[in-house]
C-alpha cells in the first residue's frame, strides 16, 4: 500500500497513457534502469513488472488484463488475480484520500501550482504512517470508490514481449491453482 513512484502536475483530462509516457518511470522501465530484476519460476524467467488496467499498453514491464468476454479459463484466472492485485493500488489511493482530505480540496482549494507538491507530500506522509505501523490508521473507514468520475480508458497497444510474459504468468498461475 506504499507509493513507490508519484507523478503529479498533469491535468486530469489527460489520458493515463499520456501521463505514463511523459513520466520518468516510463523512461526508467523502458531502458531497464528500474524493474530489471529477474526471477526463475519453475524454469520460466519472469521479470519485475507493474500491473495496469486496460487504459495502459501491454509492455514487458507493464502487464494489463486480457481483453474481451470470451476468455479461456486460464485468461479469466489471470484477469481475476490481476484485478485483485490492482485493488491494492485502489485501496491505497482511497486510504490516501481519506486520510489527507486536502487532496480533494475539502479543507480549502490550494493554488494550482502548489497542488502537485501537496499531493507528493501527502504520499510521503502516507508512506511514513505505514512505516510507523500506525494501528489507528487501520481503523479509519475507507471510501473504496476514490474517484467516482473516472471513466475506464482502453489502450490497444500490446508489446510482443509483454504478451509473452503475460502468457507465462497465466500458465504459472493456472498450474498452481488449488484443486
Amino acid at each position: 500500500m506504499r507509493f513507490r513512484d508519484v507523478v503529479t502536475g498533469w491535468p486530469g483530462k489527460l489520458s493515463d497513457v499520456s501521463v505514463l509516457r511523459s513520466s520518468s518511470l516510463f523512461e526508467l522501465c523502458n531502458n531497464g534502469t528500474t524493474l530489471n530484476g529477474k526471477r526463475l519460476y519453475e524454469g520460466a524467467e519472469i521479470g519485475e513488472y507493474v500491473v495496469g488496467d486496460l487504459g495502459f499498453p501491454l509492455l514487458p514491464w507493464l502487464l494489463t488484463p486480457y481483453k474481451g468476454k470470451a476468455l479461456l479459463g486460464l485468461e479469466r484466472e489471470f484477469n481475476k488475480r490481476h484485478y485483485a492485485t490492482r485493488m491494492v493500488a485502489k485501496r491505497a489511493l482511497a486510504r490516501l484520500k481519506d486520510m489527507w482530505k486536502i487532496i480533494e480540496g475539502v479543507m480549502w482549494m490550494p493554488d494550482r501550482n502548489k497542488l502537485p507538491r501537496i499531493i507528493l507530500v501527502c504520499c510521503m506522509l502516507h508512506n511514513i504512517v505505514i512505516d510507523m505501523e500506525d494501528e489507528a490508521q487501520d481503523e479509519v473507514p475507507l471510501a473504496f470508490d476514490h474517484d467516482p468520475g473516472y471513466r475506464q480508458q482502453i489502450c490497444d497497444e500490446a508489446d510482443q514481449t509483454g504478451s509473452s510474459l503475460r502468457e507465462k504468468l497465466s500458465l504459472i498461475l493456472a498450474e498452481n491453482l488449488p484443486p
